[in-house]
């Protein structure tokens, strides 16, 4: 499928998916599959990729006039900036690999945004075949996996019997998800693995927004099968996940085994950090089920959203 803007007769008005972003160009997929690179109409029409979105014709262009409303809405936010990586996704794949050594934290926060989105998260360790430090991160693991959280052993790029795809593969069908990893994981190689043509589609897409040579700076989405029904989106790859859109009190509910715990604090205010006949306190190890370490990331997790949420004086 061609990438390259068409100059084709266009209606007046019309309806697509951006496909692709790079800064203000946006690249928007018609229905019939022509691609056409657009951008928006002043600063309230900030549309990102997977956003269904009208459009009209501008020469051999098009001009965003209006946004749908999304199903789901998946961002990062810090004290500097709000990045939106993409809309109405239904997955967010985070890859993780033996190599690097992943933070917890890090993978915590993109959790927790996850579920703030409504968003299905769907945790994968890359890199099987590099040992004993596979086995290693599998253990680090272990407790998300006991809160129910799906991990799956993967290898793309190393010479195993079982690389893992044909596991990976259901939990894509259907769906369109976003595929987050940091540098050196292995995500390229997967995106290649499960798009053969993703480095000659980015090509094109980099010369359909102008961007000139290929740039990874930019988010595209990729179709997996021709009737498009399943889709993976690419994005850039991230380090820290910040969180402050989200209410320190909403914290609770959004990390599994913290919220399990929940409903049986003495005061219906409870913020589960010191107050008396705290629910989630009293299940902490040894005593319960907690993990000390979980809550002690919700307790900084909580100070940070609190301290966000407070006005500038």
């Amino acid at each position: 499928m061609s990438a390259h803007a068409h100059t084709t007769t266009l209606p007046a008005s019309a309806c697509g998916r951006v496909v692709a972003s790079y800064g203000r160009h946006l690249l928007v997929e018609a229905d019939d599959g022509r691609r056409v690179r657009c951008h928006p109409r002043g600063k309230r029409t900030e549309a990102v990729v997977g956003d269904w979105v009208d459009w009209q014709p501008s020469g051999d262009e098009g001009v965003i006039t209006a946004i749908h409303p999304r199903r789901s809405l998946l961002r990062r936010q810090d004290e500097l900036r709000t990045k939106t990586l993409a809309a109405n996704v239904d997955q967010v794949l985070i890859m993780l690999a033996a190599e690097p050594v992943f933070s917890d934290e890090h993978l915590s926060r993109a959790l927790i945004a996850a579920r703030d989105a409504d968003v299905a998260p769907l945790i994968v360790l890359n890199k099987r075949d590099v040992q004993p430090a596979f086995d290693e991160a599998w253990q680090r693991l272990e407790p998300y996996r006991a809160m129910g959280e799906t991990v799956l052993p993967l290898c793309v790029g190393g010479a195993v019997p079982d690389d893992g795809m044909e596991a990976l593969w259901p939990h894509l069908q259907g769906r369109a998800t976003l595929v987050m990893g940091a540098s050196g994981v292995g995500k390229s190689t997967l995106i290649n693995r499960l798009v053969p043509g993703a480095q000659a589609q980015t090509q094109a897409i980099s010369r359909a927004l102008g961007t000139g040579r290929h740039t990874t700076t930019h988010t595209t989405w990729y179709w997996l099968d021709e009737a498009r029904r399943s889709a993976i989106v690419d994005s850039p790859g991230f380090h820290a996940f910040g969180l402050h859109h989200i209410e320190p009190r909403r914290l609770a509910s959004l990390m599994p085994d913290i919220a399990a715990h929940l409903g049986g604090c003495r005061f219906a205010n409870c913020t589960h950090r010191q107050e008396p006949g705290c629910a989630v306190r009293a299940a902490l190890a040894p005593q319960g089920p907690l993990s000390p370490r979980r809550w002690q990331l919700y307790q900084a997790l909580y100070d940070e959203l609190a301290r966000a949420q407070q006005p500038y004086g």
